[in-house]
């Protein structure tokens, strides 16, 4: 499997922010997402870099020269333009006869970034894509936004999808953009620029943001999740001809433990076949399913051929799974 992660330096862990928030029960916090840590970007280091230094890691084993598409997925590009992914084939110094695109989408880029890819090699347009997911959400988040600081880190996912990395299966794609308004940043873009004295808000009790910064519904989110995400499980089997009882593993977009485990239970999955895997990191965005599928693999919790469901959902809203063979 040709597939590798980045981590930045800085580790936050909750024993810092319960110092930064003195009257936060971080621990009771702690047991229901289940986050002990995550890691965060410098000042100056950003999603570009991350995917940068990912992919490099990826390239100690992979010939560079073969690959021939970049697909980069983001909610944390360090230019409106040029494309991220374009100043990446330069960084990694790749060839010129490389196509290279960037997609913004947030928790299913992952497998989104699948069915591109998966599409780029059917049609014969590229043979070897590098996939690569990168996020900063810790430079959207307000200060003093309690919440967010324990669910959110920073990470990159790098990857070489071509017809022999892993057999990817039949996508059940979807979106509903009524619930945009429930996971956002309001400024910063060209409908609304960054205001440089934006209100903060309390958005629930002791939790602070601005429109410069992130907003999520958590309630909203979770029903949204809780709504969606068991008939996605049960369609995606479907559409791969598949029962559940013939998937090895499950791998969910790793949000947090609290809806991890509500979305297990409703979708009937055995514990002993699901995925968690964010104690140390939190929720990296499109970087969480590469991140628990590598990590996975590396501790023998899946094996080559076996079968294994990739979900991603959240913030567009957006969400999406398929089934790969190892």
């Amino acid at each position: 499997m040709h597939l590798e992660y980045y981590l930045p330096d800085n580790v936050l862990t909750n024993i810092e922010l319960a110092k930064e928030f003195p009257n936060w029960d971080y621990a009771g916090f702690e047991k229901k997402v289940g986050i002990i840590s995550r890691h965060i970007v410098d000042k100056n280091e950003t999603a570009l870099d991350l995917a940068e230094k990912a992919s490099m890691k990826l390239l100690e084993t992979v010939d560079k020269s073969s690959i021939d598409f970049i697909l980069l997925c983001t909610q944390s590009p360090d230019y409106f333009l040029p494309t991220s992914a374009c100043i990446l084939q330069s960084r990694l110094n790749l060839s010129k006869n490389c196509g290279a695109l960037d997609f913004n989408l947030g928790c299913s880029g992952f497998v989104y970034g699948l069915a591109l890819a998966k599409s780029l090699l059917l049609s014969g347009i590229a043979s070897n894509i590098l996939l690569v997911v990168a996020e900063t959400y810790s430079k959207h988040l307000h200060p003093n936004d309690k919440v967010n600081r324990v669910i959110f880190g920073d990470a990159a996912a790098a990857s070489i999808i071509n017809k022999d990395s892993f057999s990817i299966g039949e996508f059940v794609l979807g979106t509903d953009g009524n619930g945009a308004k429930d996971l956002i940043v309001k400024n910063g873009g060209l409908k609304n620029k960054n205001e440089p004295d934006a209100k903060d808000f309390e958005y629930s009790t002791g939790n602070f943001t601005s429109d410069n910064h992130l907003y999520m519904n958590g309630l909203e989110i979770f029903n949204f999740s809780l709504n969606a995400i068991p008939e996605l499980v049960l369609q995606t089997a479907e559409k791969n001809n598949l029962k559940m009882s013939e998937i090895d593993y499950f791998i969910f977009h790793q949000a947090n433990a609290h809806m991890l485990n509500y979305l297990r239970m409703k979708s009937q999955i055995d514990a002993d076949k699901f995925c968690y895997d964010l104690e140390e990191t939190g929720n990296t965005v499109s970087a969480t399913i590469p991140i628990a599928l590598k990590n996975s693999f590396s501790k023998g919790l899946i094996k080559k051929g076996d079968k294994v469901m990739l979900v991603g959902f959240g913030v567009g809203l957006s969400w999406g799974a398929t089934i790969i063979t190892l």
